[in-house]
Order: C-alpha cells, then structure tokens, then sequence
C-alpha cells in the first residue's frame, strides 16, 4: 500500500479513530473511578449523619411520648393547683389577721428596744469615759512614778558596781603566762 492510496488514509484514518477512542474510553473509566471514589467517600460521611438522623428520629418519637404523659400530668396538676389556690385563699385571710396583731406587736417591741438601745449607748459611753479616766490615772499615778524609781534604781546599781568592782591592775605590771594566753 502505497500512501498515495485513498484506502491507506482511510486505514489511517480508521487507526486514529480506534486509538482516539481507546483514550476517549481510557479517560471515561478514569472519571468514572474518580467518581466512584468521591461518591464512596460522600457516603462514609453521610452514613454517621444518617445514624445521627435515625436516633434523633427515635428521641423525637421518645419525646412525644414523653410529651403526651406531660400533659396528662398537666391535666392533673392543673386539678391540684385549684383546690390549692382555694386552700391559699382561705390561708390568706387568715395571715392578714395575724400580721394586724403581729403589728401591733411588733411596734410595741420597736419603742421598747429604742429605748433600751439608748440605755445601753448612754451606759457604753459612761464606761468609755471611766476607762480613759482610769487610764489617765494609773498612768499619773503609777507607770510615771514607776518608771522615775526603775531609772533611780538603775543609776544606783552602776553605782554601786563601780564602787564595789575589783581595783585594775596597773598598766606597768607584767601578766603571768596563763593571763598572757590569749585562745
């Protein structure tokens, strides 16, 4: 065959084709596994989300049971909270009675304590007054007096340790060895 044959460039042309499809098909699977990866790990993802979605799906079945008890109970208590609220009426009338004569009481003791407050304020400041009194004269009276007569006897006993202490040994006169070891 000869490339000025018309059926060799349709073989060529042929070739090409094969081999353009061969690389056509080559980069398909190569998408194709790429994909394949990508969805594979979309779906290791998405399959905590999913176990998540089931047992929020299950606590929220849960909770509207839980949900129908509650107002069941409601209905209950809203039964208790009337008889209760009748009962605190009734206690209510009662307290305001009490708290009339509690009054009464209580500015009774107020006065009373008013009073004794001023007792023992007038008591604490007299006692103050004979303390700094006390103390002025026990400082007049005795530390003054007490310190003169400790510096007195202090002075008299310099004194008297002058007066009975031993006569020096004059300067000219020689030391034995025992007084001369110095250690």
């Amino acid at each position: 065959m000869s490339t000025r044959d018309p059926m060799f460039w349709i073989m060529v042309i042929i070739a090409a084709s094969f081999i353009l499809i061969a690389i056509a098909m080559i980069a398909i699977a190569v998408f194709v596994s790429r994909a394949v990866k990508t969805v594979n790990r979309m779906e290791e993802k998405m399959e905590p989300l999913l176990e998540r979605v089931t047992a929020m799906s299950e606590q929220g079945k849960q909770m509207a049971v839980q949900g129908k008890l509650i107002a069941e109970q409601f209905t209950a208590v809203s039964g208790h909270l009337s008889t209760a609220t009748m009962h605190f009426s009734e206690s209510l009338a009662m307290i305001k009675s009490e708290v009339g004569e509690l009054r009464a009481l209580v500015s009774e003791t107020a006065v009373e304590a008013r009073d004794k407050v001023e007792l023992v304020s007038r008591t604490i400041d007299r006692t103050q007054k004979q303390v700094a009194l006390t103390t002025d004269f026990v400082q007049s009276r005795v530390i003054e007096p007490a310190r003169e007569l400790a510096a007195i006897m202090a002075g008299f006993r310099r004194g008297l340790e002058v007066l009975v202490a031993p006569m020096p040994k004059p300067i000219n006169q020689t030391y034995g060895e025992d007084e001369m070891f110095i250690g």
